[in-house]
């Protein structure tokens, strides 16, 4: 029996067109209704088009937000024939966009498909290298009384292998965008154009929803939890960053050796936004497990929690390992941190980390597709 309803699955699955193709008849559709024109910033991007192409509908889906207003206020949403769900057709040409620009190409589809696995098992596989690695030295039980990590590793180890993996993130991440970027011909950059685009990434603007009540999540009811959950989420990330940033200034360039003081800049940055980085992903997951099924693509959710989960994963162990680095677990803890981190950074430019920066490339375009003049109409020969 189960053999028929995977057959009859896979029959279903081969008989759909493609999501760029069904994108597009549905937008045909909202072009000629146009009810939700006011509703975010794809459908006036929508209105300047007459017709879609892939790279029309790649640009498109990226500058969706899933808020899920328009699937509410449509009056050809399921059950009518015509079967219109923008944010879920949305989410499926994300997926593929998220496939068809990464670098290397394997790796895309590895996370796409198994989003967790790959992730928690990128980051198992490391913790257990640094950990041999730790018994191989002599350093796994060591017990610390000042929270010294170089105790442990060295700063330049650290700094060599943390700088392979940011070197190949950028290059994963460059190449993806270079590509979604010559693909969708952006037109000129001005300082205008480039200034709207980052404000409106800042700020998330786009899951204000239509009305700017929020997004819809398990029903028709507007929330602006999605918005403020992304919020810590992304800002926890930039006061983490910052912290490092901070650590590195204060180790090369005033000469002061790590570890800090609690109340030292660095310390408290990080702590802030561990903090951060624990609210917003919790918030996010518990959204993601409570959304209506309809509002996106069921397919690319473990890809989306994998993301979840290892961010509050990477704050929780270093928050951890805050507490404890001058015990003699730190250098367990030390080797379970560093090996989420590195596990989260080789996947960032495949999965919903990298989604952020395609969206960014989207919001430009918008901004200056509205700056152009006698431009009626877009799109690509």
């Amino acid at each position: 029996m189960q053999q028929l309803k995977d057959l009859i699955q896979e029959a279903a699955t081969l008989a759909s067109p493609a999501p760029e193709i069904e994108a597009a008849r549905m937008l045909q559709i909202c072009n000629a209704c146009r009810y939700c024109e006011g509703f975010c910033a794809v459908f006036p991007a929508m209105t300047r088009r007459i017709d879609f192409n892939p790279v029309d509908m790649h640009y498109l889906a990226n500058l969706c937000h899933n808020c899920g207003a328009c699937l509410h206020a449509c009056q050809y949403a399921p059950p009518h024939e015509f079967g219109v769900n923008i944010p879920r057709v949305m989410a499926q040409v994300r997926g593929e966009t998220y496939l068809a620009f990464a670098w290397p190409t394997f790796m895309g589809a590895a996370y796409r498909n198994n989003g967790v696995f790959v992730a928690l098992a990128s980051s198992l596989s490391l913790i257990v290298f640094l950990l041999l690695t730790q018994l191989l030295n002599g350093t796994l039980l060591t017990a610390s009384t000042t929270g010294n990590f170089y105790e442990v590793y060295s700063h330049n180890t650290l700094a060599i292998v943390f700088g392979i993996v940011f070197l190949f993130v950028i290059a994963a991440l460059g190449v993806g965008l270079k590509r979604f970027w010559s693909s969708i011909v952006p037109g000129v950059v001005s300082s205008a154009a480039s200034a709207e685009a980052v404000h409106d990434a800042l700020t998330l603007k786009y899951l204000g929803g239509g009305h700017g009540d929020g997004c819809n999540n398990e029903d028709d009811h507007f929330s602006l939890w999605r918005r403020r959950f992304h919020h810590f989420t992304f800002y926890g990330f930039l006061l983490c960053f910052a912290a490092t940033s901070v650590a590195t200034l204060y180790h090369y360039l005033l000469g002061l050796q790590a570890p800090y003081a609690l109340t030292s800049l660095p310390v408290v940055l990080g702590t802030l936004g561990g903090i951060g980085l624990l609210i917003g992903p919790a918030g996010l997951l518990y959204l993601n497990f409570m959304r209506n099924a309809a509002h996106g693509d069921r397919s690319q959710r473990p890809m989306d929690r994998a993301f979840i989960v290892l961010l509050f994963l990477i704050s929780l162990s270093g928050l951890i390992l805050l507490a404890y680095r001058e015990s003699s677990s730190m250098p367990i803890l030390l080797s379970i941190h560093l090996g989420i981190v590195m596990g989260f950074f080789l996947t960032i430019p495949y999965g919903k980390f990298g989604h952020g920066f395609y969206r960014l490339v989207a919001l430009l375009k918008n901004s200056i597709e509205k700056r152009q003049k006698n431009s009626m109409l877009f799109g690509s020969d």
